[in-house]
């Protein structure tokens, strides 16, 4: 609380001093002991139980039956949260300079004469201070008024009476309005704790549902690659035995073709012995090579790989009917 510029900045130096020790609980000057905040703010000892209380309804005095380890409340100046011990209010620090402040204070205002105009005074009787509370009217007055004017005959009470009444009942709703305040700060804070975990959770069952798919997909890529290796290797024997068929039927063709080629040129020849010479045996290297014609064929269908399809509709099925458990809402 920073007293000195305060003062320096207000033209009264005593009246903004009364501001700076009043109370924002009760609205009056502090009631010793003072008590000190960890946010450095002062409240009378008092106050800050009875908003402890009403913060803490399970927490008790220090001579109750029933005791917690602590407690909490927020200072009703900034907010700020304060964590007690199991002293509560008992075990805050007291403010010994604010307290010897309000006695110097309270001396300098009773050394002072009362200056003109600093209290109420009657409307109907000018020169009358408001001095008692008129129950009947619920309005201030002056003992004029209840004497010889218009509250003659209604229910009058003490000034100071009434005020301390209406101040501790201000108080009072002061210190329920706090303590609402303190429970919709935890109900927001329990709710901004629920938001945070929902998000938590949230994204934990996206990062498992994520995995479990790239799992099927695995599973899937890796039986795909499996399938399509057999289908090429089924392919490559299947080449392979064409390719060894075409290449001994070509190797055929070509003897053959030698074999035609040098029968033509034996009939060309003129001389019969030379054409007996070598008739007999070109004859039967053509005949044993029409023999050679008989080699090996491809049967029907061979070309055929239609036993390679794969009927996945009821695992397609399946997969559409894949869906959260339950107890999904």
């Amino acid at each position: 609380m920073d007293y000195k510029s305060s003062l320096i900045q207000d033209g009264n130096p005593m009246e903004n001093l009364e501001k700076q020790l009043i109370c924002p609980i009760c609205l009056e000057l502090f009631t010793k002991p003072v008590v000190i905040l960890p946010c450095q703010h002062n409240l009378c000892r008092k106050c800050a139980n009875d908003i402890f209380q009403a913060a803490n309804p399970y927490w008790t005095t220090r001579s109750g039956s029933v005791s917690m380890s602590g407690g909490r409340f927020r200072c009703p100046s900034c907010r700020h949260e304060v964590i007690m011990d199991r002293h509560g209010v008992y075990g805050l620090q007291r403010n010994l300079l604010v307290e010897n402040i309000i006695d110097i204070y309270k001396q300098e205002c009773s050394s002072r004469p009362l200056q003109k105009g600093s209290h109420p005074m009657c409307k109907e009787h000018e020169d009358e201070k408001i001095n008692i509370y008129c129950l009947t009217c619920e309005v201030p007055t002056c003992s004029m008024c209840k004497v010889f004017g218009a509250h003659q005959a209604c229910e009058v009470a003490p000034l100071q009476s009434v005020f301390q009444g209406q101040k501790t009942e201000l108080s009072n709703c002061i210190s329920m309005l706090v303590a609402g305040n303190d429970r919709m700060q935890t109900i927001i804070t329990q709710l901004e704790d629920s938001s945070r975990v929902t998000k938590e959770n949230s994204h934990q069952v996206k990062e498992e549902l994520s995995q479990k798919f790239d799992t099927l997909y695995a599973i899937l890529d890796e039986k795909k690659s499996e399938l399509l290796q057999r289908i090429t290797q089924e392919q490559e024997e299947k080449l392979s035995f064409i390719e060894s068929l075409i290449q001994q039927y070509r190797e055929q063709l070509d003897k053959s073709s030698k074999l035609v080629e040098t029968a033509i040129q034996s009939l060309d020849e003129p001389g019969g012995a030379t054409f007996l010479l070598s008739a007999k045996q070109l004859i039967q290297s053509i005949v044993e090579a029409s023999k050679g014609c008989q080699l090996g064929k491809t049967e029907q269908g061979f070309e055929n790989m239609d036993y390679f399809t794969l009927d996945l509709e009821h695992i397609a099925d399946a997969l559409r009917a894949i869906d959260f458990g339950i107890g999904h809402q």
